[in-house]
């Protein structure tokens, strides 16, 4: 039988689908797999628990004041409200009990009137600022108030008058109080992101090598064509890679709803997370074939790494802008202008959309540039691949992978 026979006997969409599942059955099993599953999956569990239980735990700051100083609890309380601070008073009997509530840990700070009118304080180890600006502002207040009885005012007449006094603040932009929430999200997106194409893109051209130098490949291409080999085997690792990036999205995000950790509502959080798995497919798809041409011109394993670096330095490119200039400057204009290259836009615009400031037509201008940059990359990296799978020994040059056949 010929080989045009043989390969005839199996439908293209057949022959994609079986090479798929079989790269799925075998990497699935994987230790790497596997490890790097539970260590994201644990990690995405946590951060929103983490958040959680802190912000229970963090509660109004004690502060013990003993009984003869009693007339400063209410100062403290008041002052400390104007601060924008929350603080707990109460009173102990004497110096000694204090200082007891003090080491214990029951209390942050005993605040006793010092001899010279000021507060004495006495802590564990060290005052923290907030405190010490509590202290110094009531401090200030007093000296004030003890100025003005001398001089025959009412002291309690002028703090009023200070108290009222506001700075007039015109904001030309609308805060978002969940502003922490969306950085967090965008700085999750972006690193499940870089770090899933970055193993999936390994992944396919360590396939590509395991098969090629154990000569694997010559048999599969005895029945099927090329694109169909690397189609499956695309896709295959393509839907490992989308479970790495899925599972982790959906426990984070369930978790941090459930909790309350994540205040965002369910149709902004399931969108993050829809968009952010839009951007993996396309990001997959231009790195995967990029990747296995590449794969496909060596034998060794160990070329692998040197090999590939270079296809991935957008990657890395991406991922640090996006944590040093997105959470601080997310319309920064080199921002926008890296989110529309095709190789940085799968990190990048998911970071902007979790930020909310990415506008649909850039989002879908940007979606645009990168599939139509795959379909360019898919006729070259096709080329490659058809021309050096088959050839062992030393490493096939690209200028020669690039000859058409």
């Amino acid at each position: 039988m010929s080989e045009k026979a043989q390969r005839l006997r199996i439908g293209s969409r057949e022959a994609v689908v079986l090479v798929a599942a079989r790269e799925l059955k075998v990497r699935i099993r994987s230790k790497a797999f596997l490890i790097l599953l539970a260590i994201t999956a644990v990690a995405a569990v946590a951060m929103p628990l983490i958040f959680h239980f802190t912000n229970l735990s963090a509660g109004p700051t004690k502060i013990t004041v003993v009984q003869q100083d009693t007339t400063l609890a209410p100062t403290l309380e008041a002052t400390a409200a104007q601060l924008g601070q929350k603080v707990s008073v109460s009173t102990v009997a004497d110096h000694a009990a204090g200082v007891a509530e003090v080491q214990s840990g029951r209390s942050a700070v005993l605040a006793e009137a010092g001899p010279q009118g000021g507060i004495q304080a006495t802590v564990k180890k060290s005052l923290s600022d907030p405190l010490k600006q509590l202290f110094q502002v009531v401090d200030q207040q007093r000296a004030l108030s003890g100025q003005i009885t001398r001089l025959g005012g009412d002291p309690a007449q002028v703090l009023r008058a200070v108290g009222s006094a506001q700075v007039e603040v015109t904001a030309l932009q609308a805060s978002d109080p969940q502003n922490g929430q969306r950085i967090a999200i965008a700085i999750v997106a972006a690193l499940l992101l870089y770090m899933t194409l970055m193993f999936v893109g390994q992944s396919v051209a360590q396939g590509v090598v395991e098969e090629k130098s154990s000569r694997v490949v010559e048999l599969l291409l005895a029945t099927l064509r090329p694109w169909q080999l690397l189609a499956g085997k695309v896709l295959g690792v393509g839907i490992l890679g989308l479970l790495q990036l899925v599972v982790p999205a959906v426990l984070g995000v369930g978790v941090g709803l459930a909790t309350g950790a994540i205040s965002l509502s369910l149709g902004s959080s399931v969108g993050t997370v829809a968009w952010a798995l839009a951007w993996y497919a396309v990001g997959f798809s231009l790195y995967a074939l990029v990747f296995a041409a590449l794969g496909a011109t060596v034998s060794r394993q160990e070329d692998v790494g040197g090999l590939t670096f270079p296809a991935t330095a957008p990657l890395i490119l991406a991922w640090v802008v996006g944590i040093s200039v997105v959470p601080t400057n997310p319309d920064s204009t080199l921002v926008t202008w890296l989110s529309m290259v095709p190789p940085c836009a799968p990190v990048l615009m998911p970071m902007r959309i979790a930020m909310g400031v990415a506008p649909l037509w850039q989002v879908l201008l940007s979606l645009s540039l990168a599939a139509g940059f795959c379909v360019v990359l898919l006729r070259f990296a096709g080329r490659i691949y058809r021309n050096s799978v088959l050839r062992s020994g030393a490493r096939v040059p690209l200028r020669e992978a690039l000859k058409a056949a």
